[in-house]
């Protein structure tokens, strides 16, 4: 049979579409998790799979979407009973596949949950190991977060050969509930190597309709599109959707003539929307994507491209020639890091150079540590810069994105070590024109290095948009035909299509008032082509430069940038660049619980503990509450703000008597009976608790007898109910129902990805929280009545 990723070159394909919903129709009680009809009613699982292949799917998802070995001591049996049903499905079919499912894990991820990235990486992998590639792809699908999804994919390429089709499940806006883009997540990705991409869930097709140009301009890879069947609603007791197979068929129709390649459905979906689809689409004219020549780094939540704007690489993460920062190093002291990073990002850098290299420390956990607090504290995208692999390696697995690295060169042995990584994690390579002979000292030279060191990363499958090349300034202090050789080589370089990174301070090494020079360098490097510069941002010459130069080169739209750079005056460079202290109000508004620590135990010396929380900790609160409402700020940076909130309430819990500090707000949560996913339900506590409200967390897979129990046992009047799958909502009814005939006077705030407020209506629900920070104002508003 041919691969699926040569067919999907000349011809589109079609997913199936769902599963849970479907089952239920076939008798799976409610709240029954699918996968268990994998050994107890394994017939009904393969007449689903033959029911989409005869409405002409050509890629059924195995019943493994809520499998794991934390989940279930015998997934193995259940993962190869799935399998045992699709291969019978697809017994003698041509251009029939088997796509092997795998969701996420239910759980939140360190630092803003407890699932550890490695224990990620193995729950996944057993699942695999398990399919011992008995399937024809791998399907990693309805992923909320990127770094879940990365460590899925990794999973996959450490435990199998077969091709990898990722879905991502993003909100009206075009984020995922951690934040990331459609950008984004197509650059990680791509970068990863995955064979398809796309959404799946959560949306509609008409509102996915929107989204589907974010993929087709920025993906060279097949994209996927498999949405719901509209909206749920609740009739005669059972949930259905409210978009019909037609006008879904229509709205697909429409996505394959915008370049969607391969097509299905998700939630409410069966096979006659399906069958419709395929009727609707198939003599739609179908190419595969252009291959997309655009050098893209990445972030947790955006993608910044390296093109004709110029990009800043801040460069004060590195502690040569910074006592202080060797000091904090040293000392372990991450809250130093994290404000330098902070306050790069506020000066105007795109990108973070990180750079913790110090002989008497340990680097490699070092710069693990230091990736890990700068991304829960910015999301701009960082540099991974040290001459050791092991230390690139050890950051760029466990890095959310597609991170820049620096460096390569052109010796054959920094080739063999730097490039199988690239490829292996994804990312765009910083390239030195030296080798083994020294740094060139002509323009030419360089240049032939630079295209040495291309052809050698496409041996490694590597495209020549990942190679940014660093001519390398040297110091005219030495030689004043330095800066000259350099800037010919921007120029030769630019003339042949290569992206261009220089460190520009190094051109002014020994000489005095250095920045007079950097700024001039800089001026001058990018008339020849510069498009990204290593360099300091609280120096006003340089940032006087790079506003300058995008006004006079029309990469600045009315002149917006710089108007608002040059209101903000030399005044605001220089404070930024001082180590002045951090405020509680700043450090929980960025999410630095240390400097939030400090900064409440600070103010608690001269200032009344309600004083404290009323007019630092919940205006804070409130303000990053805002701009995540307003689609400003993502879920990581509110749940960040919120922990160094918990930690300053701590402190002053600490100062407060016991009546005071205990106002009896308390919140019942609990994701309900048979749903193991409870990453909205942690949330939702997290932020409430940063608020002051006291939490009874029942955990997941609750019983509603449980849930009246807890209500009973803490006299609590208000509860909070999760739920992510389909299949589990009528257990939230129940549960609603048991809480209204033997407690009336509770009130009851739903959530999760399959509800929206006609459906919390349908089911007597008293609030639906579109997200945490509306739980928050829900609790408020109760206790204030």
């Amino acid at each position: 049979m041919t691969e699926i990723t040569e067919i999907i070159k000349t011809e589109r394909l079609y997913f199936d579409g769902g599963t849970g919903t479907v089952l239920q129709s076939m008798g799976l009680p409610a709240g029954t998790a699918p996968e268990i009809w994998n050994l107890t009613n394994p017939e009904k699982i393969t007449a689903l799979h033959r029911a989409y292949l005869d409405a002409g799917a050509n890629i059924i998802k195995t019943n493994t979407f809520g499998v794991n070995c934390e989940k279930y001591e015998n997934y193995e049996a259940l993962i190869s009973a799935a399998l045992d049903c699709a291969e019978s499905a697809v017994n003698g079919r041509e251009n029939a596949f088997i796509a092997f499912d795998m969701g996420p894990t239910g759980r939140l991820l360190k630092p803003l949950g407890d699932l550890d990235f490695e224990e990620a990486v193995a729950l996944f992998a057993s699942n695999i190991k398990a399919m011992a590639d008995r399937a024809d792809l791998i399907l990693i699908e309805t992923m909320n977060d990127s770094l879940e999804t990365k460590e899925a994919v990794l999973a996959a390429k450490e435990n199998s050969n077969l091709p990898i089709f990722v879905t991502n499940v993003y909100d009206e806006s075009g984020k995922l509930m951690t934040g990331a883009s459609p950008e984004a997540m197509v650059a990680m990705l791509e970068s990863l190597g995955v064979a398809a991409l796309g959404m799946n869930c959560s949306l509609g097709p008409d509102k996915m309709l929107n989204l589907v140009p974010r993929f087709t301009e920025n993906a060279s890879v097949p994209i996927i599109v498999n949405p719901n069947a509209g909206l749920p609603v609740v009739i005669d007791g059972k949930t259905v959707f409210n978009t019909d197979g037609e006008t879904f068929a229509d709205y697909m129709a429409k996505m394959a003539e915008m370049g969607a390649c391969i097509l299905g459905g998700c939630c409410g979906t069966t096979p006659d929307y399906i069958a419709k689809t395929v009727a609707k689409t198939e003599k739609i004219p179908y190419s595969a994507p252009e291959y997309k020549n655009k050098t893209v780094v990445s972030s947790c939540t955006h993608a910044v491209e390296v093109g004709d704007s110029p990009v800043l690489i801040g460069e004060r993460i590195n502690p040569t020639g910074k006592p202080r920062f060797k000091e904090a190093l040293r000392s372990g002291d991450m809250n130093y890091v994290v404000n330098e990073a902070v306050k790069q990002v506020e000066a105007g850098v795109h990108i973070l150079d990180v750079n913790v290299g110090l002989p008497e420390i340990d680097e490699k956990i070092m710069m693990k540590n230091a990736v890990e607090a700068v991304q829960t504290v910015t999301d701009v995208p960082l540099q991974l810069d040290s001459n050791n692999p092991a230390v690139l390696e050890n950051a760029m697995r466990i890095y959310n994105g597609k991170p820049l690295v620096n460096s390569v060169n052109g010796e054959a042995e920094s080739m063999r070590r730097i490039f199988p990584l690239v490829k292996k994690y994804g990312g765009a390579v910083i390239a030195l024109t030296m080798d083994n002979s020294g740094i060139p000292e002509t323009a030419e030279k360089r240049v032939e290095i630079a295209e040495k060191i291309i052809g050698v990363a496409a041996e490694y499958g590597i495209g020549k948009k990942d190679i940014i090349v660093d001519p390398l300034a040297l110091t005219v202090s030495s030689n004043q035909q330095n800066a000259l050789v350099t800037l010919e080589a921007v120029r030769l370089l630019g003339e042949k299509g290569i992206k261009i990174s220089l460190g520009v301070s190094n051109i002014s090494f020994g000489l005095p008032k250095r920045e007079i020079i950097n700024s001039t360098f800089f001026a001058n490097a990018l008339e020849r082509g510069l498009n990204c510069a290593i360099m300091n941002p609280f120096a006003q010459g340089m940032m006087d430069v790079y506003h300058s130069f995008k006004v006079l080169h029309g990469l600045d739209a009315a002149c917006a940038d710089y108007i608002n750079y040059a209101n903000s005056t030399a005044e605001t460079v220089e404070k930024s660049a001082k180590n002045e202290e951090i405020t509680l109000h700043k450090a929980v508004l960025k999410g630095m619980k240390e400097s939030a620590v400090s900064a409440a135990k600070e103010l608690l010396k001269g200032v009344e503990p309600l004083e404290v929380i009323n007019s630092h900790i919940i205006p804070a609160l409130n303000e990053i509450g805002g701009a995540f409402e307003a689609k400003k700020a993502f879920l990581p940076q509110l749940l960040m703000s919120a922990e160094a909130a918990s930690g300053a309430f701590e402190e002053v819990k600490a100062r407060m008597p016991k009546t005071d500090s205990e106002k009896g707000r308390g919140v019942v949560l609990a994701t309900v009976k048979g749903d193991i996913h409870d990453i909205g339900k942690n949330i939702v506590k997290v932020m409430l608790e940063s608020y002051g409200f006291t939490v009874y967390d029942l955990g997941r897979d609750v019983a509603p007898e449980a849930v009246l129990a807890a209500v009973e046992n803490f006299n609590c009047k208000l509860v909070g109910l999760s739920a992510l799958m389909t299949t589990t909502v009528p257990a939230m009814a129940e549960t609603i129902k048991l809480l209204r005939e033997n407690q009336p006077d509770v009130k009851i705030m739903v959530g999760g990805a399959v509800l929206n407020q006609e459906y919390s209506d349908m089911i007597s629900a008293d609030y639906y929280g579109v997200d945490a920070m509306a739980s928050v104002r829900i609790a408020e508003d109760f206790y204030k009545n």
